[in-house]
């Protein structure tokens, strides 16, 4: 088959790199399938024009509504796969729930990550329950050999450091300005600690606001975005990766972290709560000084910070099998024939 897949196609975010893994399961199955960001389109019209000239003969989209609303009355057969905001923020929204309705309606199938997320999207839409799938994100990481960790520093002006690695794309529902207050006062006492924050500017206005906020608080610093191998190369010298997000559907880059064998603490929020059991397969944290607490003892524990690893890297293996995760997309997609 000839497959369309839409997505947010912003370099270096989870979407992206969801979307070509998707891409890439599908054309280990012999299918085409074109990658199209949904940012360039604005109406249905558009991509019926584009399904219709190129002879797509199925489609797929990510995130029911930043995605999923190009498909609203399309000729040719598709399936969804939730975002992390679908049912997280984008449903507190009238007229995006009637559009995500309707294109849920429409759909052979939809593909959510957690049965969390799949019973939220069910309670709303009793209809559609049948037609969801939970598959969670597979996970495979390919760190470089050849990455610059000591240029990477220099480039951060932190000097010989112990890092914790802030890893989101630059937008306010991943609040990453949420603990810098604390964690420059906890720099100053022990300026060894530091807090790197990056990620591609997903919100440039947004973006500017993070980079001059944090010219006001030492040991924060704002760092230059870089490609997944490079990234993983990155979290591989860091200390911990840390997440402190509003909402989340399922961090890649939590996922990643516990596979790269790196500890992760996250905040308290039923995304990551899903995915990270407290002080078994991570530390989750509700308050700025609770994480500063909770970074100072997994600094000074050395068996907590091994056990974690440890179960942390065990549940990716388990339940983020990327090979699992292609053969399930490769399964649904026989729907859309």
């Amino acid at each position: 088959m000839r497959l369309l897949l839409l997505a947010c196609l912003r370099a270096h975010t989870g979407n992206a790199t969801t979307a070509a893994r998707i891409q890439n399961h599908l054309h280990a199955a012999g299918h085409i399938c074109v990658l199209k960001d949904a940012f360039l389109y604005e109406s249905p019209a558009e991509i019926a024009n584009l399904t219709s000239t190129d002879k797509f003969d199925a489609a797929l989209a990510i995130h029911l509504y930043k995605g999923g609303r190009l498909l609203q009355g399309s000729r040719i057969p598709f399936g969804i796969i939730f975002g992390g905001t679908d049912v997280n923020e984008d449903i507190k929204c009238k007229e995006k729930r009637q559009v995500m309705g309707a294109v849920l309606e429409k759909a052979r199938f939809a593909v959510a990550f957690t049965v969390e997320m799949k019973e939220l999207a069910a309670a709303e839409w009793p209809d559609a329950r049948k037609k969801i799938y939970v598959q969670s994100q597979g996970i495979k990481t390919t760190p470089s050999e050849t990455f610059d960790w000591y240029r990477f520093l220099q480039n951060a002006d932190t000097g010989s450091v112990r890092l914790f690695l802030l890893v989101c794309g630059l937008r306010r529902v991943k609040d990453p300005l949420y603990l810098v207050e604390a964690f420059s006062d906890w720099h100053r006492k022990d300026p060894s600690v530091h807090l790197g924050i990056i990620g591609p500017a997903v919100d440039p206005l947004f973006t500017s606001e993070v980079k001059e906020r944090v010219k006001r608080f030492p040991g924060v610093h704002v760092l230059q975005e870089l490609p997944q191998q490079e990234l993983h190369a990155a979290l591989r010298r860091s200390l911990a990766l840390v997440n402190s997000s509003v909402s989340e559907g399922m961090s890649a880059a939590i996922l990643e972290a516990m596979d790269l064998e790196i500890p992760v603490l996250a905040r308290n929020i039923p995304g990551n709560a899903a995915i990270v059991k407290h002080k078994e397969t991570g530390l989750l944290f509700s308050t700025p000084q609770e994480f500063i607490a909770l970074s100072k003892s997994l600094m000074n524990d050395p068996i907590l910070e091994k056990e974690i690893i440890t179960r942390a890297k065990d549940y990716v293996k388990k339940h983020h099998s990327w090979e699992g995760e292609r053969k399930t997309y490769q399964n649904l997609v026989q729907r859309l024939q």
